[in-house]
């Protein structure tokens, strides 16, 4: 049954088409001539990243507007903590309001299958139990503030490389008990009012065709009753993707695939239907995501959401052994802070999440709040190329003092979207 029969049959079938793909790159079409408003769709999920330029994109290379910058999702899962990741939900809920959003892209619940992948900072963890309660309760927090998400990468985008053409051969048991679990628990726990469709292939078919997990698995068994939005360039076969119940292609393909799916309707080769029912559920997601008014949030709402930022922060660090007990460390300890990274610190990977921080405070300021003057060596560089005057430095200050602060890491080099780090050294 449509929820909006009475609107879609005043459309004509060359309106419905067109509503089914972006109007710009984070934009969907509007219609006045039917009430429909266009919908702003922004990437996540730590932060916001909201592009108002006509250089937007979805891979992190232009700038974007200032937003809280929250820890990673590897680091939120691991505060095991689940009214604190609803609170940092309804956190960025509150900011896409204030900044006009409609849809925050995310959260991504992809499997760390592999130690290697670039984007495993983006995703909760290798366990489908924790990352489907975790995507639960952050999707909640968001959504509680009539702002949509976008749960993702559905499925089975578990690796950077070749993720456009990657074909990924699976058995029942694996797809049920390991890939699949965390979709269905976010799902029946949080309906988000979109899910994300893969780049790659799934047993031969493009995931934006794939009507057994579109429609069959998402719909039929889980009981989800959102929009299906494809990646960012990830259509191939719009047609196809109609009959699998792919609602929304983003960022659009200008048109191209219009005319292909007029002619498929004519010939009798798609039924309109499944276009109405597309079009009826972008319309239901019009109405979940429009009705927040910014003027109700807190003036200081940035500061506030940075002192949250930190307490997620400090719930998710790992302290692996306290030996001595070496911490908390005195206040007149003989120490100091080694390593480039804490000065420059590394707070997320690169790529489409890639946030501008409201503020950024690195390890070594945080020390010198304690101590002002505690001695400091880079002892590297950022740029992967080894410096021995850097190393002897560091050496000499060590030797100097009774306790190193080590800050070491991967540079942007090593992790980030669109390939996978070639070893594990």
């Amino acid at each position: 049954m449509l929820r909006h029969k009475d609107r879609i049959a005043r459309m004509t079938l060359e309106e419905k088409i067109q509503l089914c793909s972006g109007a710009s790159t984070w934009t969907t079409k509007a219609m006045p001539q039917h009430g429909i408003p266009s919908l702003f769709l922004a990437d996540g999920p730590h932060g916001l990243r909201k592009q108002v330029s006509e250089q937007g994109d979805h891979l992190g290379i232009h700038a974007s507007q200032p937003a809280t910058c929250f820890p990673t999702a590897s680091a939120v899962a691991s505060t095991w903590d689940l009214d604190l990741v609803r609170e940092m939900g309804e956190a960025l809920g509150k900011e896409a309001v204030q900044q006009g959003i409609n849809v925050l892209l995310g959260p991504g619940v992809n499997m760390k299958r592999n130690p290697l992948c670039g984007r495993n900072f983006e995703y909760f963890s290798e366990d489908p139990y924790l990352a489907g309660k975790m995507a639960a309760a952050w999707i909640q927090g968001v959504q509680s503030q009539g702002v949509g998400v976008s749960l993702k990468h559905f499925a089975l985008n578990n690796q950077e490389l070749h993720r456009m053409s990657t074909d990924v051969l699976v058995d029942e048991r694996a797809l049920r008990e390991y890939y699949l679990p965390a979709f269905e628990i976010a799902v029946q726990e949080a309906q988000p009012t979109t899910i994300m469709c893969a780049y790659n292939k799934v047993e031969g078919t493009y995931c934006s065709d794939h009507r057994r997990l579109l429609t069959e698995i998402l719909r039929e068994e889980w009981g989800f009753d959102g929009v299906v939005v494809t990646d960012w360039g990830a259509m191939n076969d719009r047609v196809a993707a109609f009959r699998a119940g792919c609602d929304l292609e983003m960022p659009g393909s200008k048109g191209r695939f219009d005319e292909q799916v007029r002619q498929a309707v004519q010939r009798g080769e798609l039924d309109e239907a499944a276009i109405d029912a597309c079009v009826d559920r972008i319309l239901t997601l019009i109405e979940r995501t429009t009705g927040a008014d910014p003027a109700a949030l807190p003036p200081d709402l940035y500061e506030r959401h940075h002192q949250l930022a930190r307490k997620v922060a400090a719930a998710g660090a790992v302290l692996l052994k306290n030996d001595g007990p070496l911490l908390p460390l005195a206040p007149d300890a003989s120490v100091a802070v080694i390593g480039e990274l804490a000065r420059t610190p590394r707070y997320q990977g690169a790529g489409s999440s890639q946030v501008v921080p409201t503020r950024l405070e690195s390890l070594l300021d945080g020390v010198r709040q304690y101590v002002p003057a505690v001695p400091f060596a880079p002892g590297y560089t950022l740029k992967d190329e080894p410096n021995e005057a850097l190393v002897e430095e560091a050496v000499r200050l060590a030797r100097r003092v009774e306790t190193v602060i080590l800050c070491i890491g991967l540079t942007p080099a090593y992790e980030g979207e669109g390939f996978d780090r070639p070893h594990m050294r």
